[in-house]
């Protein structure tokens, strides 16, 4: 058994078998892009909107882009069951009834069984969590939401253009609809400690959240963070620094979220620093090294006792609540 619990795993104890996500790129903009909030967006976001950005320019529909990576992904891999990821920028975005021709022309797959939908928490409003909540019967809803910092001085020095409070009240409304969270955080954002970083794992432990994508801080080309980096005003993580702080951000997580994501993945040519977020192999294995190094697990320290989030009757997956010292998990990861 592994000592985190990974997402992979959790689609195949959902599926029975292993489910591939196929970012899609819908074109949309960003509140905080247009000048609704702010025109310069987030400090860390690139040109493609911490996304793929790669069919963008070819004025690919959503449709088309799910069939040309279907195709890649079936004769490559075998792969059998898709997940639709709307990734690139802000994906609740605009008029509802856009928003639902967009995920009805995901979900006309038959072999697409899940939706999920990368977003700001200030942009899912009562309406937008409806519809998100409406696909529910047919299929698995996922709504990812970034949080980034549990911090608002942190948020506020990034230029996310809401608080944390704001995310609270967002991952709690969506899960009262059944609709599953899964929050974004940074580790190694500009004017953070070790402790702050570790007080959002403790933040997040109390908010109604299903899984979390832990991201480590890289500068991009492009973007107001490389400014702040080549003037000397920002110092990257290390490589070391970061397996030891994700290790312990895990420990404070509850046992039952889901883990999607370990470290981030710069764009392929875009990284200014640093280089080390190129080799995420070794980062992998480094912290699964640190995970048997400390004989420790997901869940060890989360500081409450609270159940996972309620998902919808008919929709439960396997109890993955708090683990304690006396059934650990043995393996590693």
């Amino acid at each position: 058994m592994k000592r985190y619990r990974d997402y992979a795993g959790y689609l195949v104890e959902r599926f029975g078998e292993r489910v591939w996500k196929i970012a899609i790129d819908a074109a949309m903009n960003c509140p905080n892009r247009d000048g609704t909030i702010s025109s310069s967006g987030c400090v860390f976001c690139d040109r493609r909107g911490s996304g793929t950005g790669r069919m963008l320019d070819a004025g690919m529909s959503p449709a088309e882009q799910i069939t040309r990576a279907k195709a890649f992904l079936s004769r490559r891999r075998g792969a059998r069951k898709f997940i639709a990821y709307f990734q690139s920028f802000t994906n609740t975005y605009g008029p509802v009834d856009r928003l639902r021709r967009l995920y009805d022309e995901a979900l006309s797959f038959p072999d697409i069984v899940g939706l999920a939908v990368g977003t700001r928490p200030d942009c899912v409003e009562d309406p937008v969590l409806d519809l998100l909540a409406s696909y529910r019967e047919k299929t698995m809803v996922w709504v990812e939401l970034g949080l980034q910092s549990a911090h608002d001085a942190t948020l506020a020095r990034i230029n996310r253009g809401h608080d944390a409070a704001c995310f609270e009240k967002s991952a709690e409304a969506a899960a009262r609809r059944g609709i599953e969270v899964c929050a974004h955080v940074i580790l190694g954002l500009p004017g953070e400690t070790p402790a702050m970083m570790l007080d959002t794992a403790r933040f997040l432990s109390r908010c109604a959240v299903h899984g979390v994508k832990i991201h480590l801080l890289y500068v991009a080309r492009g973007t107001a963070l490389e400014k702040t980096y080549r003037a000397g005003r920002l110092r990257c993580l290390e490589q070391r620094e970061y397996v030891d702080l994700l290790v312990s951000f895990l420990e404070i997580l509850p046992g039952h979220s889901v883990i999607q994501r370990l470290t981030g993945d710069p764009p392929p040519g875009e990284l200014v620093a640093p280089a080390w977020a190129r080799d995420k192999n070794t980062t992998l294995a480094m912290i699964r090294n640190e995970f048997d190094a400390r004989d420790t697990w997901q869940g060890r320290r989360c500081p409450v006792t609270r159940s996972r989030p309620e998902t919808a009757p008919g929709r439960e997956h396997p109890e993955h609540c708090t683990v304690r010292p006396s059934n650990r998990p043995a393996g590693s990861s």
